[in-house]
Order: structure tokens, then C-alpha cells, then sequence
């Protein structure tokens, strides 16, 4: 299985191909749209700030590219909040796939949200095999509202938010799954079995 973990300069890459190896699939770090288009499955990790990794995605021509794949994509973190609509950091119009605002959380406790926490109201054979004992490690200071239909699965950090999204063959998860142990482990397997 080839899978595309995509380039646009946003952190925690390295710990994503080394959870790939551990499951067995030959994954490639690219930017490169043949290598994304021709990829079984495609993953878009990231840590860092939405409106420069915006920037480079554009200056690439990947915003569109990733708005046309049809293999099963799974945002990780940024990744996630990247495939909303629109993000409060730094006011930034995002890819859109998900019609869903990314907000900062409330400065009423500690922010950013480091650390683990449950997912709740899970639903999504993305999810197969994991139920609401299941915790996930958290680094974020934004996070994409809840919506009725596009949400697969909540957290809660001051606020309910959205775990996990999915639309169509676009997955989303706010978390780290490649830094999750046991329930991240399973989450990516599930992704590559789709």
C-alpha cells in the first residue's frame, strides 16, 4: 500500500512515517501531485500556525489538489482544522471541505489543551473497535466546532469540540493518532483498512 504523507512544512511528520512503518505501509513524505494522485491513501499531518501553512499549501497549488482527491485522506491536528472553513488564527480562509469554523478556545483554564483526554459519541467505521474508554493525546489551542453531521466523534476541553470529522473519503482527527499508543494505533490501522 502507498501512502502520501503531505509536505507543506507543518511539524510532527516524522512521528506519522514512523507509525506507518510500524504498520507495514511505505509511506513518502511529497509534495509532489503525481506521487499524492497515485497514493492508495493520502495523510495530512501537521503542528504549527494556520495562515503560513495556508500560505505554502497555495503557493503550491496543493489546496486545490487536496480539495480533488478521491482515496481515503485523513487530517491530523493542523491537518484537521486546515480542512475546515475558516480558521480565528490569524483570520484564515481554509480549504473548506468541512463548512466548520476553528475557534480558540476560551482563556478560562490552561491553553493550549496538552495532554489526554477521551473521545465520546463515537460513531464511524474509522472508529471500529474502540469505544468511550478510548484516550487520545490532545496539543491544540484550536478546535472545530461540533456539527450534526459531519462530527464522528467529541472531546471536551472547556468545551465540547469535534475529535474527528468526515465527509465523503476526507477524515479528520485532532489528536495525535501516531502518538496515541494503543487507540491511535487502531485508529490509523482502521484508516488504511478503508
Amino acid at each position: 500500500m502507498e501512502v502520501a504523507v503531505i509536505k507543506y512544512n507543518a511539524g510532527n511528520v516524522q512521528s506519522v512515517l514512523y507509525a506507518m512503518e510500524r504498520l507495514g505501509a511505505n509511506a513518502t513524505l511529497t509534495d509532489d501531485w503525481e506521487t499524492i494522485q497515485k497514493a492508495d491513501k493520502v495523510i495530512f499531518p501537521g503542528q504549527g500556525e494556520a495562515s503560513t501553512a495556508m500560505k505554502y499549501l497555495k503557493e503550491r497549488n496543493l489546496d486545490q489538489l487536496i480539495k480533488s482527491l478521491e482515496q481515503p485522506f485523513f487530517g491530523i491536528c493542523l491537518g484537521l482544522q486546515l480542512l475546515c472553513e475558516f480558521s480565528e488564527e490569524y483570520d484564515t480562509q481554509c480549504l473548506g471541505i468541512f463548512p466548520i469554523q476553528v475557534k480558540k478556545f476560551p482563556p478560562l483554564d490552561k491553553v493550549p489543551h496538552i495532554g489526554w483526554n477521551n473521545l465520546q459519541n463515537l460513531h464511524s467505521p474509522l472508529l471500529a473497535g474502540l469505544d468511550e474508554s478510548a484516550y487520545v493525546y490532545y496539543v491544540h489551542s484550536y478546535y472545530a466546532a461540533v456539527d450534526p453531521e459531519f462530527t464522528i466523534a467529541t472531546s471536551h476541553y472547556i468545551t465540547d469540540f469535534s475529535a474527528l470529522l468526515q465527509r465523503d473519503n476526507y477524515y479528520a482527527m485532532q489528536a495525535h493518532p501516531e502518538k496515541s499508543s494503543l487507540a491511535g494505533e487502531k485508529i490509523l490501522t482502521n484508516f488504511l483498512n478503508l
